[in-house]
């Protein structure tokens, strides 16, 4: 049980993350945005490595860093996607692929 709460904990960390990650978006502050997204992009790669271990994290590290920076694409939702793999796709047949290309 402890497992499930820590899981719905990351769930619920990581939607927050993703609505500041909106918030600091070029579409929610046009011009302004951008320059936040310059400081954002660090923090949110940081806290995925903190949240996510591994080479998964590690990848979607990166992955977030680049999204943020990149103008109209910050809107992705990388912390619900990341949790979306590590929880429910990642033992799938999807998942196996996928960790297999990263290893």
């Amino acid at each position: 049980m402890n497992q499930q709460l820590s899981k719905y904990k990351l769930l619920v960390l990581g939607l927050l993350i993703d609505a500041v990650g909106v918030v600091t978006s070029s579409w929610v502050l046009p011009g302004i945005g951008d320059f936040a997204d310059i400081a954002w992009a660090p923090i949110s790669a940081w806290l995925m490595t903190k949240m996510y271990k591994g080479t998964a994290g590690k990848v979607a590290g990166v992955i977030t860093f680049v999204e943020e920076l990149i103008p109209f694409v910050d809107i992705v939702p990388s912390f619900t996607l990341m949790w979306l793999y590590t929880f429910v796709f990642k033992d799938s047949k999807v998942g196996e692929k996928l960790e297999n290309r990263l290893q």
